[in-house]
Parts: structure tokens; C-alpha cells; sequence
């Protein structure tokens, strides 16, 4: 994660977890689409995605509730929400957690 999250805090993020179905390129534009839209509109910090065979995991990270349901609110995230209920999800599950402190280490450059 990037600096700005050491220390203690006050952080909220989203955990998405989803078993997929058949996934096509209209699912991978709307991802791209949905993630931009965040960003820009929405003050989504960062944003992390991995998938495990059918399952997905994604966690988004934002400074306040309110820029989240700004976000679940958004009309255009509402038609890719339903649409992903009924074309390409098979269950999902979402979880806002606040994240109260962080720590990390990152391993120094070793010297030759």
C-alpha cells in the first residue's frame, strides 16, 4: 500500500468477494469503466483485484463511508451491479470494514 496509510487512522475499505460465472469482454470493460469511475468521481484511494479459478476478491480503500455510498449509488454502478447479478456472478459477498492502523515492512535494497 502507499505510504499515506502508515500509522494510525481512521480508513474504511471495501472487500468484494465473488464466484464468477462466464465472464466475457463486456465483464472486463466494465470493470475498467466501474474502477476509473471511482477514482475519479468518488475518491476511491487504491484499488486491488485478484481472481483464484472462479473466485474474486477486490478491495477498494476510501477515507469515509459517505464517498462509499456515493459510490454504491452511482446510477451507472447500479446498472453494472445488476447486471453482474444476472449475467456474471453466481454469488458475492461484500464486506466495509474500518481500518483503525496499519503496519508494514518492506525489505531494503540489499547491497552487492
Amino acid at each position: 500500500m502507499a505510504s499515506f496509510f502508515s500509522g494510525a487512522f481512521t480508513l474504511y475499505a471495501v472487500i468484494l468477494r465473488t464466484t464468477v460465472g462466464d465472464l466475457n469482454e463486456e465483464y472486463s470493460e466494465a470493470l475498467k469503466r466501474m474502477k476509473t469511475l471511482a477514482f475519479e468521481q468518488y475518491k476511491c484511494l487504491e484499488f486491488y483485484s485478484m481472481m483464484d479459478g472462479s473466485r474474486r476478491i477486490a478491495i477498494s480503500y476510501w477515507k469515509n463511508e459517505d464517498d462509499i455510498l456515493q459510490w454504491k449509488n452511482n446510477t451507472e454502478h447500479r446498472q453494472i451491479q445488476e447486471k453482474a447479478k444476472n449475467s456474471w456472478y453466481t454469488s458475492y459477498n461484500i464486506q466495509i470494514v474500518d481500518i483503525k492502523r496499519e503496519y508494514s515492512y518492506t525489505l531494503p535494497n540489499k547491497q552487492s
